[in-house]
């Protein structure tokens, strides 16, 4: 699940490593096919899945399946440290914990496939999944061995918000809690993605950086309190994780030294699920009177992490929906949009107000 650091609870078998990629951690008995059980980073819906075997030149997996369930957590069983060993079967006392789980029973997401080999460097084999439902394990199945570089899960992170303390701000745009960017004007290197992701940026690569505007004037000037007169900016459009009102919107340019941008202002609307569709069509231009000022135009500093109050809480404005502009053009670590959820169930937009729309089914998890 991206994002998130998922990890091996249990791995049968498998016979060699490549390079960085595991194909060996719990062996199994020379009978029946090798199999491993990932948790992941954190709960959520699986869009996709990425088998790779890239460098495996004629020791792959040849064939595939992958199951997933949603574990409790305190269903879990505690499984024995396993330190630095490898390539030695899997002990009784792990298959014993493992089992507990009955993964063999587990709902099927890809079906026994045959792998394509590609090329050396490139090997991926991407899956698609329709599923709706919450995961948090998936058992990669291989017939009968074989290698696997890398296995990738794609989705969107859910929050269980029934139990979220209502006095506790939460970050309405992480992607842990299933924000999601659904737009940008410019990505030079690195998807705005990346700005909602969890931790701290380990670098300037584990951000949002925008090529530089070809329109910048040939000397850069100032209005009185410093701030540069360009024309222009790069956005990004986020779908928050829940409609909320924001309180505090947090700008955290670390490891941006010469490429921060100038300032920076952040915008909100509310949109039903039709209506960002209909956006995406349109390049993202909704009519200036659905937007709500969350942050005006405000200057960044270079490798920081700025707080600023929004000027949502006096209005108690609720929004779906936030665009973060970066004028002129730069490179942003995260964008943290903390604040409550709303508690309302049911929103009316503003130009449709006999519409009603459910907040729960209405939304798509991605686009």
């Amino acid at each position: 699940m991206s994002p998130g650091a998922g990890h091996v609870i249990g791995l049968v078998s498998c016979r060699r490593l490549a390079g960085r990629g595991l194909t060996a951690a719990l062996c199994a008995p020379p009978a029946g096919h090798d199999w491993c059980i990932v948790k992941l980073g954190i709960q959520g819906t699986i869009r996709g899945l990425d088998v790779d075997i890239s460098h495996f030149a004629g020791d792959h997996a040849p064939r595939v399946s992958i199951q997933a369930a949603n574990v409790d957590e305190d269903k879990e069983p505690a499984m024995p440290p396993r330190g630095p060993r490898m390539g030695v079967a899997a002990t009784a006392e792990e298959f014993e914990a493992v089992s507990k789980l009955q993964s063999g029973d587990w709902d099927v997401l890809v079906p026994r496939t045959v792998l394509r080999p590609g090329t050396p460097a490139s090997g991926h084999n991407y899956f698609l999944v329709s599923s709706q439902q919450k995961w948090t394990h998936v058992r990669l199945n291989i017939f009968p061995d074989g290698g696997v570089a890398r296995l990738r899960v794609y989705g969107v992170g859910h929050k269980d918000w029934a139990s979220a303390d209502p006095k506790e701000p939460v970050d309405l745009a992480a992607m842990a809690n299933g924000g999601a960017c659904v737009g940008f004007s410019n990505a030079l290197f690195g998807h705005p993605n990346r700005m909602i992701g969890i931790g701290q940026p380990r670098s300037a690569a584990d951000g949002w950086v925008t090529a530089r505007r070809p329109d910048r004037p040939p000397v850069l000037q100032g209005d009185e309190t410093g701030a540069l007169l360009v024309l222009g900016g790069e956005w990004a459009m986020f779908r928050l994780s829940h409609p909320g009102v924001v309180t505090h919107v947090e700008i955290d340019t670390t490891h941006f030294k010469g490429t921060c941008p100038a300032s920076c202002r952040l915008d909100g609307c509310i949109l039903t699920a039709q209506e960002e569709e209909d956006m995406v069509r349109q390049q993202w231009e909704p009519p200036s009177h659905r937007w709500k000022a969350l942050l005006p135009a405000t200057q960044l500093l270079p490798s920081a992490a700025q707080v600023f109050d929004s000027l949502t809480p006096e209005l108690q404005d609720v929004v779906t929906h936030a665009r973060l502009t970066i004028c002129p053009d730069g490179g942003v670590g995260r964008l943290r949009l903390r604040g409550f959820p709303s508690s309302l169930c049911l929103l009316r937009p503003r130009d449709k107000p006999l519409t009603r729309f459910s907040m729960k089914a209405g939304f798509r998890s991605g686009l």
